[in-house]
């Protein structure tokens, strides 16, 4: 795990770059997650004694890189939360999927439901118990005649929403092996969440944040994911 990236914070609130393949939160991996990594980065920095307060108010899956806020006291926390709930929070995502694109823009609604036993989530009827409304708008970006970049902005936070419902019209991302074509182990999913903006808790600025992933890696080399950032 490298050194831990921030691009912002304060006393309220910490912004920091989650890595591709790095849990948001602890699980049975035992690997390094953010949520433990800004919490030793504050402590350290700070001279806390104890265990810091860091508030988790979103999550990034796992194969997912990019922005992520983390709130410094349960204020801010509870504020932020409310932010995410209410859907106020702008989160736009850089997808590269697999194909040429041919619908430019589409707003994708589907219902989703998660598998417990296979740990998989399935489109299923809108009528079945336990579904739940998955939405989001995706727009063309370029394609290099192999895979297609995409910005995907989601209006409903569901696990995995983005790589089902993109390979559910055809189009799986780039290095998905629960969802797509890519057959094994993963080093890169093509996923990055590229942009992120919100009220802060108490000044009631709006912040705005951008952040690139790494363009020396695939897929993200073959694309030209810089010039739309900030567009």
């Amino acid at each position: 795990m490298e050194k831990l990236t921030v691009l912002y914070e304060d006393n309220q609130i910490i912004v920091v770059i989650k890595p591709q393949n790095v849990p948001t939160q602890s699980d049975i991996s035992g690997d390094e997650d953010m949520l433990t990594l800004v919490k030793e980065y504050i402590k350290d920095k700070y001279n806390k004694p104890g265990e810091a307060f860091v508030g988790l108010v979103h999550r990034l899956d796992r194969p997912t890189g990019g922005i992520m806020v983390f709130a410094r006291n349960s204020k801010s926390a509870k504020r932020l939360c409310d932010q995410f709930q209410t859907h106020e929070v702008e989160k736009v995502y850089y997808a590269v999927a697999n194909g040429v694109v041919k619908i430019k823009e589409q707003h994708l609604v589907n219902y989703l439901k998660k598998d417990e036993k296979e740990n998989i989530v399935k489109i299923v009827p809108m009528s079945e118990v336990g579904a739940k409304r998955a939405e989001l708008v995706y727009k063309f970006l370029e394609d290099d005649g192999k895979d297609s970049l995409l910005e995907v902005r989601i209006l409903t936070g569901r696990s995995h929403q983005i790589r089902l419902q993109l390979s559910n019209i055809g189009h799986p991302l780039y290095g998905d092996v629960k969802y797509g074509k890519a057959k094994g182990q993963t080093q890169q999913l093509g996923l990055w969440a590229g942009k992120l903006s919100f009220v802060h808790p108490t000044t009631k600025e709006k912040l705005v944040f951008y952040a690139c992933p790494d363009l020396t890696k695939e897929p993200w080399k073959r694309f030209k994911i810089e010039k739309y950032l900030t567009m």
